[in-house]
């Protein structure tokens, strides 16, 4: 089932609720999505996108995940 962009932003707010959200997208399955967090300092790039896709808990999991394919940007604040 696809996912909307408030569900998506809901799950990630779970893990960074202080963060700067931005999700878009309107067919449910292919969006993108902006974290800007405190969390990602001192983390690569890989190790920043890991979290997000982990606070996603398991809906980008293979061919049966709800969402098909995020466009994923992870910052630090300025």
């Amino acid at each position: 089932m696809p996912m909307d962009a408030r569900e998506i932003e809901t799950l990630l707010r779970e893990t960074f609720p202080d963060a700067q959200i931005v999700v878009e997208g309107n067919d449910g399955v292919h969006m993108s999505a902006m974290v800007v967090d405190e969390s990602f300092r001192g983390k690569n790039r890989v190790q920043q996108q890991r979290a997000v896709y982990a606070a996603l808990k398991g809906k980008m999991d293979g061919s049966s995940g709800d969402l098909h394919a995020l466009a994923l940007t992870t910052k630090v604040p300025e």
